[in-house]
């Protein structure tokens, strides 16, 4: 599967979304902190749900005010010597935040929490959800982990659990059309609709 292009300029037909993925020190947004983050913007078709291409894209570290512990580092491989001294562009993740009509994660309420106790305009958007939002299980999938969906559609990630290989390797997984269907893209635009007209 082809991996997706950076485009030179948007069709204004298009629609614009972010894609989210953040590495913490664990899972609590209330006590962990954000050691990565990653925001993907992407292009789509709003009349097919076609994923058409990467508009813009930001990967950042971020030293937290805590130790990364053990077992978070043995999720996503980043020690304290990884982060030190690092923070996160805040202009930039803002600017890309607001061009995004709306935003997406896999476990979209993990994410959620933790980019808005550092963006609080982030707050503000419509997240959709790239694991319960797609009906995995009727499709025939066992599991809705992210790792287990891509190896299952053989989407190789390079680097599981690191902020930029998840985000671009999920796109290419929402980005797919099994044979004679719409993407699966196209589920969690039908879900945003069907709540914008109710």
């Amino acid at each position: 599967m082809k991996s997706l292009q950076r485009l030179r300029k948007v069709n204004p037909g298009w629609g614009v979304a972010g894609f989210v993925d953040v590495e913490t020190t664990g899972l609590s947004p209330r006590y962990d902190e954000v050691v990565e983050l990653a925001l993907v913007l992407f292009a789509f078709d709003r009349r097919t749900g076609e994923i058409v291409g990467i508009v813009d894209e930001y990967v950042g570290l971020r030293e937290p005010g805590r130790s990364i512990p053990r077992d978070a580092t043995e999720v996503h491989g980043l020690t304290m010597d990884d982060v030190r001294g690092w923070c996160l562009d805040c202009g930039v993740v803002e600017r890309l935040i607001a061009r995004a009509e709306f935003l997406v994660a896999h476990n979209a309420s993990f994410d959620r929490a933790f980019v808005v106790k550092l963006f609080p305009s982030a707050g503000e958007k419509r997240w959709l959800c790239s694991m319960s939002g797609v009906d995995w299980r009727g499709k025939g999938f066992s599991s809705r982990k992210l790792q287990e969906l891509l190896k299952a559609h053989r989407i190789h990630t390079g680097r599981a659990h690191r902020g930029e290989h998840d985000v671009k390797s999920s796109l290419q997984l929402l980005a797919y059309c099994p044979r004679g269907r719409r993407s699966y893209f196209s589920e969690l635009l039908d879900a945003l609709e069907e709540a914008g007209q109710g």
